[in-house]
């Protein structure tokens, strides 16, 4: 969430054949539920402390971007926008309760705060142009008229109403107090920051417990959320299309299928799957206003093993697996090593990020935990493209032009996503540097759909160059010296489009000793890496 002023003083084959036999039932299900999408969060507070930050003991409520509700009719159960406060209790020391014998009078204030972004400066103020305070002062009283002990509020230029300052008082020598339900309107599209405030010195070591509701005006998904579910829906059905052409060729030329395109079929599967357990994941979040921790961790881990399995499949392409070599040899292990460890890393800040929680962990434990798996990448990276250098040197050696040509187009698509990606992390870098308080919020789910977006774009790419047909397994480890196989055969490679039966053993006869000698080759550069 936003960080504000007083925070800085403070996601197989029966499968298959299922998907292909309901493709359109599942198309029109989902598009259906394209348009009832939801628009904040329950907030829950269990004995949490306040933390003295300048002259105030603070303790964030929440952040969230909220709706106005596009209906005039205030009184309707859906389509309104509030933050609500439910059974919120203060507990204060032994110390500060003993102080007070009298059973009547008010002892002890705590304020509550809601603020929009864009009025953050509203609250606090300075005297003599020095540090900011959040709670009224001396100086300040007589300067800017605040009442002492209290939170500095200066009524906002748009409504004198907001920023909203809620009021609850600790009675006589109790040890707790409870405030009471309130349910504050939100009649401006905005972000809105929740702070509890104490101002007396007395009140340190106060803890809290209760919730609070934001909502939308058409659930409790939080704002920055809310446009996710749409492209969700819409990144399933992109899956639900690729599927259907894919396992129309996957099952017409079964018989021909080749270990690298069940690994592409895989990673289809659960690049489905994932879309359609994140759209649930945020459906449920909507409707209860908390993340299911159940469906939250299956898809944040199905999510990471399709990520993995995408960047090894990738990774495996580059060094020939499947079409130049029948094996990575003596480098399986190492890829494998690789796969373990770079799934580990997508899976931690994953499930710390989304299982269970509302709020966007600090920046310095996302910077910790995203690290490894940044690192991971542009290793993957390097030694995909030294990878891909090396297989394109072979092909050109033995004049393979037919896989020459694939690799070409490969290498172009994976150069083209780099760029992309490349250029993409930058505008994110610059998009969070200029909005610290996230008033872009309404735009801010793009950052997560282009990852998304890049990542089908090349599976598409991979199922294009690589897809089903009947001269798979033919040509599949075939060594097409200089032109000896004509243009339409060549083809047929990637196309599935044979023309003429070419004999095996006439291809034996035409290669000699060449493929023994290749696979000594492979062999040898397998044990140099």
């Amino acid at each position: 969430m936003a960080k504000t002023n007083l925070q800085f003083l403070a996601m197989d084959s029966a499968f298959q054949i299922a998907m292909k036999n309901n493709i359109g039932v599942l198309i029109f299900l989902l598009l259906s539920i394209a348009f009832t999408t939801s628009n904040a969060s329950i907030h829950i507070y269990q004995n949490q402390l306040f933390n003295e930050v300048g002259n105030a003991y603070l303790l964030p409520g929440g952040s969230e971007g909220l709706a106005t509700s596009p209906s005039s009719d205030k009184s309707a159960a859906d389509g309104r926008s509030f933050i609500r406060f439910e059974n919120i209790t203060f507990w204060r020391t032994q110390a500060a309760a003993d102080e007070h014998s009298d059973m009547e009078h008010s002892t002890g204030l705590i304020q509550a705060v809601i603020f929009e972004a864009a009025d953050r400066n509203n609250i606090g103020g300075s005297a003599y142009g020095g540090q900011r305070s959040i709670c009224c002062t001396p100086d300040l009283a007589k300067l800017e008229g605040c009442k002492q002990g209290e939170v500095i509020r200066i009524p906002s230029a748009t409504d004198s109403s907001w920023p909203i300052v809620l009021n609850i008082q600790f009675g006589g020598n109790y040890l707790s107090t409870n405030m009471d339900n309130a349910e504050v309107p939100i009649t401006k599209t905005g972000m809105y920051n929740l702070f509890f405030v104490a101002c007396d010195p007395k009140l340190k070591g106060t803890a809290m417990s209760g919730k609070t509701a934001w909502k939308n005006p058409d659930g409790y998904l939080p704002g920055r959320m809310a446009p996710l579910m749409n492209f969700y829906v819409y990144m399933a059905i992109a899956y639900l299309l690729l599927s259907a052409v894919w396992f129309s060729q996957y099952m017409k030329f079964w018989k021909d299928i080749l270990l690298l395109q069940h690994c592409i079929t895989v990673v289809i599967g659960l690049g489905l799957l994932e879309m359609i357990l994140w759209y649930l994941d945020h459906a449920n979040f909507n409707n209860t206003g908390m993340r299911p921790i159940v469906i939250t961790t299956l898809v944040v881990t199905v999510g990471a093993i399709k990520k993995t399995l995408s960047r090894l499949l990738i990774l495996s392409i580059s060094m020939g697996y499947g079409v130049v070599r029948p094996t990575l040899g003596g480098l399986t292990s190492k890829v494998l090593l690789l796969g373990t460890t770079y799934f580990l890393a997508s899976e931690l800040p994953d499930i710390t990020e989304y299982v269970g929680t509302i709020n966007d962990i600090s920046g310095r434990a996302r910077l910790f935990l995203v690290l490894p798996d940044a690192f991971l990448d542009a290793f993957l990276i390097l030694w995909i493209f030294k990878s891909l250098s090396k297989t394109l040197e072979q092909l050109q050696a033995k004049r393979i032009s037919v896989k020459l040509d694939l690799y070409r187009k490969f290498s172009n698509a994976l150069a083209v996503a780099v760029i992309a990606s490349v250029a993409w992390l930058n505008y994110e870098v610059y998009f969070k540097a200029t909005d610290p308080f996230n008033e872009r919020w309404q735009s801010a789910w793009i950052i997560t759909a282009f990852w998304d977006i890049v990542s089908f774009a090349l599976l598409c790419v991979i199922c294009y160059l690589w897809a089903p047909s009947q001269s798979s397994q033919r040509y599949a480890y075939s060594e097409d010296v200089g032109e000896e196989f004509d243009d339409e055969e060549a083809q047929s490679l990637t196309r599935g489009q044979s023309n003429g039966d070419v004999s095996l053993v006439k291809q034996e006869r035409k290669n000699g000793n060449a493929d023994d000698s290749d696979q000594e080759d492979d062999s040898e550069e397998d044990k140099r890496e």
